[in-house]
């Protein structure tokens, strides 16, 4: 299924709660047609949307068994690491399993030359002017070198729509969830998102 495509999903099923809310969200007095039933009825399933994805947290849907990369590890490991695991990226630890950042393809693209974009394109674009690979002079870098720092994270209990904002608003792909002492205890992606909405609906 595609990551950002809800439609497949099961719809979302409204409580009575769900419909009281949005009756009360209605003003002034219904004479209940077909079209007033319908505007109930937009309401009440915003509501259900809105009180499922609050009641979720991250504890619920989050990835415990992810891949992690360690600080000062070389960035010609980290990327034959992420190619073999099939994977665009992951979070860096230091010796105690605490969080220090996370490392993305994004990283590697903007080391490289690709701007602001991020675009593989524009790193294409830099080797064919320079007559040369762009990504050689990261050859005796290490990961914290690139690594997005300080990393964003969030404790268990965070609501999956609250990580749904953090997305948009942060720009990211995956949240790294910790205990109360910063350890890594888990991930949350995008994909864990609509996987999480299909399960609990």
């Amino acid at each position: 299924m595609n990551s950002g495509d809800l439609r497949q999903c099961p719809p979302v099923e409204i409580n009575d709660e769900d419909i009281l809310e949005a009756m009360r969200s209605m003003h002034g007095y219904l004479d209940i047609t077909t079209e007033d039933f319908k505007t109930i009825y937009r309401a009440a399933y915003a509501h259900g949307v809105d009180r499922m994805l609050n009641a979720l947290k991250a504890s619920d849907v989050m990835t415990k068994q992810v891949h992690v990369v360690e600080a000062g590890t070389r960035l010609a490991d980290i990327a034959q690491f992420l190619a073999d695991k099939g994977i665009s990226g992951a979070p860096v630890v230091d010796g105690r399993g605490k969080i220090v950042g996370v490392v993305s393809e994004k990283d590697f693209l903007g080391m490289m030359g690709a701007g602001r974009t991020h675009s593989f394109m524009e790193v294409i674009a830099q080797c064919l002017k320079n007559r040369g690979c762009v990504a050689t002079p990261m050859r005796d870098s290490v990961v914290d070198d690139i690594m997005s720092q300080p990393a964003i994270t969030a404790s268990a209990q965070i609501s999956i729509a609250d990580i749904s904002n953090l997305f948009m608003k942060e720009r990211i792909n995956r949240l790294p969830i910790v205990d109360k002492g910063g350890r890594f205890i888990g991930i949350v992606t995008r994909s864990d998102l609509v996987r999480s909405y299909c399960v609990f609906m």
